[in-house]
């Protein structure tokens, strides 16, 4: 294949390998209202991960309170997914004829409204339903607030707003933790959930003033029918459509799939963390709720220095010419895989430091994956159909969600001791994170895959 003459552009992470409608436009790029909404959308993230968080952190005097088993709490917190992924997939296939504004409003009031239930009673049946709203209305956050970011930011600008927005998660429980362990321990575990209902009507508000969608967002229908009757009342030639292709190929390609595959190792571990983390900490290093929750905001501040440091140095090699696969497939499949080879070694650390050091690896050593998966599978796709795409691909990366705090609950009571029910866990756990870790790392090539979309032309034709 012939080398593309010195003046081509790079391919790119997110849409130099796709010729993206919205460029040949050239729209404005407001900087400062394009950080303002980078601002507002990783406040987004915090609190959607305070969300998830609370529960986790609430474990210990939630069980004694109720009464409840382990089996039953960790059967309470995959009821957060069994609409996660469904609601997901609805919105992100409506998300081209909805604004992001009302999209992101609608689902940090619904959040609020999800924390009322277990104030008004505490129960086993009002924590589920709590949870399972809360689930059905962060399904789509993720992938929701990502493609609002991208409609703010031109293609070759968007590394470092998809790490800081990857990086809510990151702020989110690094703030989350003490602030919500010191609400639980100073008022009471009822006291977090209600903090965090008011927080999200207070962000409900703002971004409802602030939140409008930018100028690099795909087209809507009616936006080019009109476009398209204007060209013939003034003669003027019709921009062309913005390109289509059929999901059954946009989704078996390899690039999606091996995307799909690293967020699910990824996400397992973050699931994982989410529920049980805390209660490990608590009833197996016996450490005290302060210092586990400075553990747990630790292996946040890792996360958040990788998430920042990799994503910009993406940008920097894809400017450079540095083919998508190294600098943003490959990280992807590395990263799950050493977590993965982490979480397996967990079981057997000889040490309180050296399972410090392990839990740190295991839990945060996978974050770069979040931001990176998003860019890749962009990529592969025409702009039109990336808020779909996206809501599919958070859909089936994020199912262990739903899978892995019950099944690591029923391994703890029916294991002979709580300690070999945790070292069967974090076993799974690393064999799921070691095959998906190497699935991406195998499939993940974003300029093979776009050429044999038709996405981009091929230099040796």
């Amino acid at each position: 294949m012939a080398n593309p003459p010195p003046s081509a552009a790079p391919l790119d992470a997110d849409a130099h390998t796709v010729p993206d409608a919205e460029a040949a436009s050239a729209p404005v790029f407001d900087r400062r209202h394009a950080w303002l909404i980078a601002a507002m959308i990783v406040t987004f993230m915090i609190i959607n991960f305070a969300d998830k968080s609370v529960l986790g952190l609430a474990a210990v005097p939630i069980m004694a309170e109720l009464n409840i088993s382990n089996s039953t709490y960790g059967a309470i917190s995959s009821s957060f997914s069994i609409l996660f992924s469904l609601s997901g997939l609805v919105v992100g296939f409506v998300s081209a004829r909805i604004s992001s504004r009302v999209l992101l409003f609608t689902m940090a009031m619904l959040w609020a409204v999800a924390q009322l239930p277990v104030l008004v009673m505490a129960s086993v049946s009002t924590l589920v339903a709590g949870r399972v709203l809360l689930g059905a209305a962060e399904g789509p956050a993720t992938s929701m607030s990502m493609h609002a970011l991208y409609k703010w930011f031109p293609l070759d600008r968007r590394g470092l707003p998809s790490a800081l927005q990857i990086s809510g998660a990151a702020l989110g429980t690094l703030i989350a933790a003490p602030v919500v362990t010191w609400l639980i321990t100073s008022f009471g575990w009822r006291s977090a959930f209600a903090a965090l209902a008011v927080t999200s009507v207070v962000w409900s508000a703002i971004w409802w003033k602030v939140g409008r969608d930018g100028p690099y967002g795909a087209a809507r229908p009616a936006r080019d029918r009109a476009a398209r009757d204007r060209a013939a009342h003034t003669g003027a030639a019709p921009a062309p459509p913005q390109q289509r292709l059929p999901y059954r190929r946009l989704l078996t390609n390899g690039t999606v799939i091996g995307s799909i595959a690293g967020a699910f190792g990824a996400s397992w571990a973050m699931a994982l963390s989410h529920a049980w983390l805390p209660v490990y900490l608590r009833t197996q290093l016996g450490l005290t709720p302060g210092t586990a929750a400075t553990l747990i905001s630790a292996i946040a501040a890792f996360s958040l220095v990788l998430l920042l440091s990799v994503s910009p140095l993406v940008d920097f090699l894809n400017r450079r010419g540095v083919s998508t696969r190294w600098s943003s497939g490959v990280p992807q499949g590395i990263a799950v895989m050493a977590a993965g080879v982490a979480m397996a070694a967990l079981s057997f650390a000889d040490g309180q430091v050296l399972a410090i050091v392990l839990l740190a690896l295991a839990f945060g050593g996978h974050a770069i994956v979040f931001p990176l998966h998003y860019m890749t599978t962009a990529a592969v796709v025409p702009p039109l159909q990336r808020g779909a795409l996206f809501g599919i691909v958070a859909a089936s990366g994020t199912l262990p969600n739903l899978i892995a705090p019950y099944l690591t609950g029923h391994m703890l009571d029916s294991a002979d001791s709580q300690s070999a029910g945790y070292t069967s866990a974090f076993l799974l756990t690393a064999a799921v994170m070691l095959l998906t870790g190497l699935v991406a790392l195998l499939t993940i090539r974003p300029e093979r895959d776009a050429r044999r979309l038709g996405l981009v032309e091929d230099s040796a034709a």
